[in-house]
């Protein structure tokens, strides 16, 4: 695994990558209020997209990903772990991991897991959410 400096450095970098990144459309969807702008590939044999014509919108591409080593990535730079008990908090890394817990974790087992992960060492990434009073 790469040190925290190169992380940093690339999460930066993803970040930069990311500013730069096109919002990619689903084909007419600006046309059809039917259909959602949500991404779907062109396929169309005389599809204007699909050949890439400019002033038509670009279309998902290999080279506007992100760099490997943060991919999938929080970021903080922790790996993202979804959680829904305190048993769940038992095989993590506190230096690689971090928690989300649940949505359908109930305010007092939410309650539970954010008392062990701070016992442990381990950052939780939604710690807010408790109903009533927190």
């Amino acid at each position: 695994m790469s040190s925290k400096s190169d992380i940093k450095q690339m999460l930066t970098l993803r970040k930069k990558i990311s500013s730069n990144r096109p919002r990619f459309v689903r084909q007419e969807s600006w046309r059809y209020k039917r259909l959602k702008p949500s991404w779907r590939k062109p396929k169309g044999i005389d599809s204007k997209m699909r050949l890439c014509v400019k002033g038509w919108p670009k279309i998902v591409k290999v080279g506007y990903r992100g760099p490997v080593s943060v991919r999938g990535l929080h970021p903080s730079g922790f790996r993202d772990v979804l959680v829904h008990n305190t048993s769940d908090l038992k095989h993590l890394n506190p230096n690689v991991d971090a928690v989300r817990i649940a949505s359908t974790v109930g305010a007092k087992k939410r309650a539970e897991i954010i008392a062990k992960a701070k016992e442990m060492g381990i950052k939780v990434l939604n710690p807010t959410g408790l109903k009533l009073g927190e």
